[in-house]
């Protein structure tokens, strides 16, 4: 106690140091004052703490119930659990010996819609019947056992389809014209092949779900219009077994225009000169035509000779009275107007002949360099697809076949003008012998 009190005194000693100064009784008073004071905090605590201790041993002993109860709904749960799964098992097992065969006759069902839908994809009866390739893809995908509206609905649309195929209807559908303009129609429908709209062949195009009325017409428009006006019962109408596809390919088939572009650079080239050559000869046979009817015209009058044709030229170099006794010179001096007349009547031939042996030499300038197109295209892109080597193939194709188109015709324009040219130097040759030989008889020109 005593030992207590010492320390308690050395403790205190620091407060005694600033605080007033007490005497022995004071001191003593005061340390049984706060002692005291301290005795009942720590009752006060231990009281709360013999509560506290009991609220907590209350509430263990409430989640321990509660755990019991939790534990007791579980293992119950858990049997209810393994209950329902040996019943589950037993009705899979009692379902699969009551359906036996119809899972297979249903997976048959399915594959049958499926194979429908792809078929049935680009069908112009689309257009009529939308909603049909919704329910057959509903029946192809469907996990579950079909019920019998659904092998009925299956059945109906075969049907449907089956009367539809035969049968020529006028309906009013939506059409899009080659301007991308949509608008209701008149539709003639002949079964599931031809569909036709103010006498244009439509066709159908699966990726948008209508009809198209394609810019490329095939031949036959006319007896399209004629069945529409006709009342007849038999009437001519041209259809595309094909359903179509004879229509889809007329679109992709390029045009003249098209062929030339896919010639390039080089394709047109052969192209300008072509009807460069093309227009020479034209001129050079009109020109061999007028001088042919002037030398005719002459030759039936060779008394007079005129200055607008070859034959009076050459004939007026003998004059009204020759000079028989030069004979050698009067040869000379025809031969020399003879000479004058024919690079005049062979003009242009040389040109149209170099024209015509160019043309196939571009021709095969631009197969090379389609070929050099080809060839990397194909380094490019490390493969050989046909679409990236297709506009190299289709210069070089095309090059060669313009030059071709461009030197045949020529090469037999050139010939002709060619026997022209030489004809008319024939007659001047053969009229000038034969005058030599009228003035040394002595006869008259005429």
């Amino acid at each position: 106690m005593n030992r207590l009190l010492s320390l308690i005194l050395l403790a205190a000693l620091p407060l005694f140091a600033r605080a007033e100064l007490l005497n022995p009784d004071q001191l003593l008073e005061r340390i049984r004052s706060e002692r005291v004071s301290e005795q009942q905090a720590m009752q006060q605590r231990e009281q709360q703490f013999l509560a506290e201790r009991a609220e907590q041993a209350r509430l263990l002993a409430e989640a321990r119930a509660a755990l019991a109860v939790q534990e007791a709904e579980a293992a119950r749960l858990k049997a209810e659990f393994e209950r329902q799964e040996r019943e589950l098992a037993a009705q899979e097992q009692l379902l699969a010996q009551r359906v036996g065969h119809l899972g297979e006759l249903f997976g048959v069902i399915r594959q049958s819609a499926g194979d429908v839908a792809g078929h049935w994809q680009d069908s112009l009866l689309n257009a009529q019947y939308p909603e049909r390739l919704a329910t057959l893809r509903r029946l192809a995908e469907s996990r579950s056992l079909p019920g019998a509206d659904d092998l009925q609905n299956y059945w109906m649309l075969l049907l449907e389809d089956l009367a539809a195929s035969g049968r020529i209807e006028r309906l009013s559908l939506p059409v899009v014209a080659a301007d991308g303009t949509r608008s209701e129609r008149q539709v003639l429908r002949v079964g599931a092949f031809s569909a036709y709209a103010d006498g244009q062949f439509l066709r159908y195009d699966a990726d948008a779900g209508q009809l198209l009325a394609p810019p490329r017409q095939p031949s036959g428009r006319g007896l399209v219009e004629d069945f529409a006006a006709s009342g007849e019962a038999l009437a001519v109408l041209p259809v595309d077994p094909t359903r179509g596809t004879l229509l889809e390919q007329l679109q992709r088939a390029p045009s003249l225009w098209d062929r030339v572009q896919q010639g390039g650079l080089v394709g047109g080239v052969i192209l300008v000169l072509g009807a460069l050559g093309l227009l020479l000869a034209l001129w050079r046979m009109v020109w061999l035509a007028g001088v042919n009817r002037r030398v005719q015209a002459q030759m039936r009058d060779l008394a007079t000779p005129r200055a607008d044709n070859p034959l009076g030229r050459v004939i007026g170099v003998l004059g009204d009275k020759p000079q028989l006794a030069d004979l050698d010179t009067l040869e000379l001096k025809l031969d020399e107007a003879i000479l004058q007349e024919t690079p005049p009547l062979e003009k242009g031939q040389g040109l149209l002949k170099l024209l015509a042996a160019v043309a196939p030499l571009l021709g095969l300038l631009g197969t090379v360099t389609g070929m050099i197109v080809t060839f990397q295209a194909i380094t490019q892109s490390g493969s050989g697809d046909s679409r990236l080597m297709a506009d190299g193939i289709s210069q070089a194709l095309v090059t060669t076949v313009e030059g071709l188109v461009v030197a045949i015709p020529l090469l037999f324009l050139h010939a002709l003008l060619a026997s022209r040219s030489k004809g008319l130097i024939q007659i001047l040759e053969q009229q000038s012998a034969g005058l030599i030989a009228l003035h040394l008889s002595g006869s008259r020109r005429d």
